[in-house]
């Protein structure tokens, strides 16, 4: 698809979502139209992104709904399969200012936050932004860093705003940490723990692409599509309006209830030491709302919550020891918890 055309389907779609004064509550076929919006919005995005990363779909699909649903994504995977270019394709399409952090042993907190600086002129301090006050912030190989460190950056994400001298600064929105680690050369690093892995809404692995992806690829350097060549298919404020209507999407009782009982489910599953906590239950209900949304419906469905299981719960498990031994996954566990539990039927 050209240039021409993305832009065009750009201004087709972008009016809906310009964040709008509060409305009055809508009736259900209005709603039904703007997650029809909603829907174009999300694969025109996704369609741009995958100019560059070619044969990963499901990824992309997986870090957009991290951008909506506004929580954090955690990418582990082997060097060279496409992390940071993912994020700047992302940055790229949304026409959002983006920072890349790279951790390694000696990075600071205020490397990361910022620094009060003080000026002889006014003599005064005054605070110096840190490259975590962007739209995304690429933090590459979190675990080289100190722990010190990570909990700088970690803190930023759960409150969205940094304390400098007792005075709150708060990130711009959209803002979306995408963080990265390597499962290979891990001596001298530095493991998130289980605690802070739970801030993550998400966990995934790009991976290698298939066959035919990798000839593109191939074929399109230099001269095919480049990060710095992709056309902006949504601004910042239609992003934020996006957000705000995911947050809307209709959820049934009996998908609460679905939700609640698949997570409880893995707090007393024997392979399993800790099991899903509630902060992991409402990770599951805003990707879930945004997928409904992604798919032009303005309600979920219980299918909306299964695709999103591993993902989103995956990393908040921790095997037991019996079951590590045994080689079993968090995913194994999840799949074997949802075969057994009875999925909610329509009306």
């Amino acid at each position: 698809m050209t240039q021409y055309n993305y832009q065009d389907q750009f201004e087709q779609t972008a009016q809906p979502y310009q964040q709008q004064p509060p409305q009055p509550p809508q009736q259900p076929q209005q709603t039904a139209v703007l997650a029809q919006q909603f829907a174009q919005r999300f694969q025109l995005l996704a369609g741009n992104i995958e100019r560059i990363i070619r044969g990963k779909h499901e990824a992309i699909e997986l870090a957009l709904i991290c951008l909506f649903a506004e929580g954090h994504l955690l990418v582990e995977d082997v060097p060279g399969t496409g992390k940071t270019t993912l994020v700047r394709s992302i940055a790229a399409s949304v026409d959002a200012e983006w920072r890349r952090i790279q951790f390694t042993p000696d990075l600071l907190p205020s490397d990361i936050t910022g620094v009060s600086i003080f000026n002889q002129a006014h003599q005064k301090f005054e605070f110096h932004h840190g490259p975590v006050f962007a739209n995304i912030v690429l933090a590459d190989e979190i675990n080289r860093a100190s722990p010190k460190t990570q909990a700088a950056l970690l803190e930023v994400m759960e409150e969205r705003r940094v304390t400098v001298d007792a005075e709150p600064h708060p990130v711009p929105r959209p803002f979306l940490v995408v963080a990265t680690q390597n499962p290979v050369d891990m001596d001298g690093t530095y493991p998130l723990p289980e605690a802070q892995l739970d801030r993550f809404l998400m966990k995934i692995s790009v991976g290698y692409p298939d066959h035919v992806s990798e000839v593109e690829v191939l074929k399109g350097m230099p001269t095919g599509p480049q990060v710095e060549r992709l056309p902006m298919v949504a601004r910042g404020s239609d992003v934020a309006g996006m957000i705000d209507f995911a947050s809307r999407i209709h959820v049934a009782d009996p998908v609460y209830d679905y939700i609640v009982s698949l997570c409880a489910a893995t707090r007393t599953n024997p392979h399993l030491r800790l099991g899903a906590s509630p902060r992991g239950s409402l990770a599951l209900l805003r990707a879930a709302r945004v997928k409904a949304a992604a798919a032009g419906r303005h309600y979920v469905v219980p299918e909306d919550v299964k695709a999103l299981a591993v993902p989103v719960i995956g990393h908040r498990l921790i095997l037991s020891p019996e079951a590590e031994l045994r080689e079993i996954t968090a995913g194994a566990v999840l799949a074997e918890t949802l075969a057994g539990m009875p999925v909610p039927q329509a009306a």
